[in-house]
């Protein structure tokens, strides 16, 4: 709900056009840990043994690690947890196809995908191949020219080129027909990928993705880089075996070079960081902070310096911790775009270059293609949330699908991230940007992405719409497809009908984790520092989010040109400030002097070495116990005002001074342009000092203006629920002893006698 605040435009504030699934779903909190006996003892435990704080414990409890052993091994940032690559099926037959080709110098090709899982994919192989003295180059499509995955006319090309040996990675799972006619024209192919399988897999050398149904390695959640970073380990072991060195020294060696590129990859295809994930992007953000990777060096002074040409050598450099929210939104996003809206062999190029000169120009380029990619992004953005508003059936469709002759196919998974996020549907884009017929036909072939909720996975969802596609794959929440342009219809009809059997009234509300409710005196900079411990974060490691509640609101600001609310809260004598980045001051439904509940990040502001702890705020509420009072006293009000007694210590009756303070505070809002205010409005500036001394109370309030009105003090028209239009009549001044209200109000109240 809209908060309903000063309507400086003249009218009443609130009176926007809400968006009509948005703000009708509702905000569900899950506290994720729970106080029983058994887990408060474990808590305790962890904080005892490991000297960790008692909020890290509960962490780290919801996270799965129950026993000392298991946090200390978390902590230390234990590498044991690497498993061995060989467990992975095929990969032995990988490795041994590969050095066969390196030594007989037989020509390689590595085949990626146009994202940045494929793009740092083929980066690292194609530098381990180089280093090992391969004859190797890498192929990546153009999203708007060829698409996805690996094509007929790419093999042929191979063929005539005199390619022996193609490697796909992050892509090829479904190549069934590509791999067949390479088999045909002498080619070897290896697949590398980590999407999911079906049961028939295309006939390769070698078809390393632990999605297989018949692998049995543990960890399945690589991503396609991690799938190429074990290929390069397990390449490493064996050639350390025939060295008689340990086989660890080779996994060093992957871990000191590729680490770094690994770690993006894995954060910007938000894959789980558990687990083996966990300890490669550890180890490849300390790698990034310390990069001499002139391309990613680059690319970093580019990002933190926005959109600005990176600085020539020699000029001190913006010195910025790099960690995996930087790398999702700040580096992973100008890759992207590289391969969305141009060719994703640039990105390659950077990280190949070493050269500095075309490593500043190639990050700044790929920084420019980046503001076109949001410009871009913007209006298709605005075109799809009108088409929605004013054409979907909400009622009936659970899947937005949407398409288009000018949509830009590299852009269109971008746009249906946001429009799930919007609206909280599945969304599918279709874009048929590229038609080579000048015309729309029939027969078109339209390129599309999807996003999906929790709980619909949307590979199955277009796998049981599969007779109307010409082909599709991807994640559980993610995944592309084609599709003929008569077939759109009849495959909106069919996905809409699978999601009405498969999502629940209850998947359709906002549902926000907290991992557990906090006090004030645990915002400490001590506790965020413990917590901080178990980065880095990302998908299943979320950044920690709490609960706290009764807070008391001091200050509210809007910064960012309004966009966003700085807060300052209090409790218990205690201060912070809370930033609510993306809502302003306008939106909320509370005011100075109210108190609120916050879900929140708990965060470190470093300013000129000057650290304090603040919080992220993700969502706010006005507290329970407080809006329990609120509607008391408005049932009081309504009680006193039909003739119901009060006592005195009630304080229901307004004395002059606070009639004054009344007027005196609307005939101020007035002069500043201010006639129309809300009850919540006035009520924050008439709340009194910080411990609520000279606030004046809504009972006194709502009797305070029904005597303006009576008296004809000031003109007071109420044009909403608790909304009043103000005039001011300068001249006029009343005796508030001829009040009918007033004396009815003094006869009500049960005096204590002596």
């Amino acid at each position: 709900m809209i908060a309903l605040v000063r309507a400086d435009d003249g009218q009443v504030a609130g009176g926007e056009k809400m968006n009509k699934i948005k703000e009708n779903r509702e905000k569900i909190w899950n506290i994720i840990y729970s106080h029983t006996d058994d887990a408060d003892a474990v808590v305790e435990n962890l904080s005892l043994k490991c000297d960790i704080k008692p909020v890290t414990a509960k962490l780290l409890y919801n996270r799965g690690y129950r026993t000392p052993e298991e946090v200390k091994s978390l902590l230390n940032n234990e590498t044991s947890i690497l498993r061995d690559p060989f467990g992975i099926i095929d990969m032995d037959k990988a490795v041994e196809r590969i050095r066969e080709a390196v030594e007989k110098n037989e020509k390689i090709v590595i085949y990626g995908d146009y994202d940045v899982d494929g793009v740092t994919s083929v980066s690292c192989l194609y530098l381990f191949l180089r280093g090992k003295g391969a004859d190797v180059d890498y192929y990546i499509p153009t999203r708007d020219g060829e698409g996805y995955g690996l094509s007929c006319a790419a093999v042929e090309r191979f063929a005539e080129q005199g390619v022996n040996l193609i490697i796909t990675v992050d892509t090829g799972i479904t190549a069934y027909e590509e791999a067949a006619l390479a088999a045909r024209n002498g080619i070897d192919m290896i697949i590398t990928d980590h999407h999911e399988c079906r049961s028939v897999l295309p006939s390769a050398v070698a078809v390393v993705n632990p999605h297989r149904l018949d692998c049995k390695y543990p960890f399945k959640e690589l991503a396609g880089v991690g799938v190429v970073f074990k290929l390069l380990c397990a390449y490493e072991i064996r050639e350390s075996e025939r060295a008689g060195e340990d086989k660890f020294n080779g996994i060093r060696r992957v871990f000191r070079e590729y680490a770094d590129l690994t770690a993006i990859g894995t954060i910007a295809d938000v894959m789980p960081i558990v687990d083996e994930n966990r300890v490669i992007v550890m180890y490849g953000l300390e790698r990034i902070n310390c990069t001499e990777r002139k391309g990613l060096s680059a690319l970093i002074e580019a990002s933190v310096a926005g959109n600005a040409k990176p600085a020539v050598p020699g000029r001190e450099k913006p010195k910025k911790k790099i960690n995996s929210s930087f790398i999702g939104f700040g580096i992973a996003p100008r890759i992207n775009a590289a391969g969305r809206i141009s060719n994703a062999s640039k990105a390659v190029e950077l990280f190949l270059t070493d050269s500095d000169e075309k490593a500043r120009e190639i990050a700044y380029e790929l920084c420019e293609i980046n503001r076109h990619r949001q410009v871009e992004e913007n209006r298709i953005a605005e075109q799809a949330y009108k088409t929605i508003e004013q054409e979907h059936d909400f009622e009936k469709d659970r899947v937005i699908v949407l398409s288009d002759d000018n949509w830009q196919q590299g852009i269109v998974g971008i746009v249906a991230s946001r429009v799930t996020e919007k609206y909280g549907l599945p969304s599918i884009f279709i874009s048929f940007d590229g038609a080579t017929r000048g015309y729309p036909a029939a027969d078109d072939i339209g390129k599309g992405s999807g996003r999906s909720i929790k709980g619909m996975n949307l590979v199955e969802a277009l796998n049981y719409c599969s007779e109307y596609l010409v082909k599709y794959g991807g994640h559980e929440l993610a995944a592309g497809l084609t599709i003929e342009r008569d077939n759109i219809e009849a495959f909106k009809k069919k996905i809409n009908e699978y999601a009405r059997a498969h999502i629940s009234e209850e998947m359709l509300n906002i549902n926000m984790d907290a991992d557990t409710e906090i006090e004030m005196s645990e915002v400490t900079l001590e506790v965020a520092n413990d917590i901080a411990r178990l980065e880095p974060f990302g998908s299943a490691n979320p950044v920690p989010a709490f609960v706290i509640r009764n807070l008391r609101v001091e200050r509210m600001a809007a910064i960012g040109a309004g966009k966003h609310t700085r807060l300052t809260v209090s409790c218990d004598g205690r201060f912070v400030t809370a930033m609510y980045f993306g809502t302003s001051p306008a939106k909320l439904d509370f005011c100075e002097g109210d108190y609120v509940d916050l879900l929140f990040n708990l965060d470190i502001n470093d300013y000129m070495n000057n650290k304090t702890v603040q919080l992220i705020v993700k969502d706010a509420r006005l507290s329970e116990s407080y809006t329990e009072q609120r509607k008391n006293e408005v049932y009081r009000y309504e009680y006193i005002k039909g003739g119901g007694e009060y006592d005195d210590p009630e304080n229901v009756l307004p004395t002059r001074e606070d009639f004054g303070t009344v007027y005196t505070t609307v005939r101020h809002e007035y002069r500043m342009g201010h006639d129309t205010l809300s009850e919540k409005t006035l009520l924050s500036l008439l709340r009194g000092d910080a411990t609520g001394r000279g606030a004046v109370t809504y009972i006194k309030l709502k009797f305070i203006l029904s005597v303006f009105r009576e008296l004809n003090i000031c003109g007071v028209e109420e044009v909403a629920d608790g909304v009043y239009k103000f005039e001011i009549y300068f001249s006029n001044k009343a005796n508030l002893d001829k009040s009918y209200i007033l004396k009815k109000l003094r006869s009500q109240c049960r005096r204590e006698e002596n």
